[in-house]
């Protein structure tokens, strides 16, 4: 029998969970392809919250909308000092 004292914890996900570093690779590449600056276009999306920055080419445009632009720009400096000042 169950202990009735205790919560019990459960977690749904309907979508695997992708990390940011993912989406925006998958958002570069779909970019490029279609002949868009993929910096401009993402640094617009970061600044503006406009999704219309990004392709819906290869889903792009969704996916990018999975994550929020805090933890766009979170990825973004993380992977610049990592790289950059490490």
């Amino acid at each position: 029998m169950p202990d009735m004292n205790n919560t019990q914890y459960f977690k749904v996900s309907n979508d695997a969970e992708i990390a940011v570093k993912d989406i925006l690779e998958a958002v570069y590449i779909a970019l490029t392809e279609k002949g868009y600056n993929p910096i401009s276009q993402i640094v617009g999306y970061i600044m503006s919250g406009d999704p219309t920055y990004i392709t819906s080419y290869k889903n792009a445009r969704y996916l990018i909308m999975k994550v929020e632009r805090d933890e766009i720009l979170e990825e973004l400096l993380k992977t610049y000092i990592d790289v950059n000042l490490k």
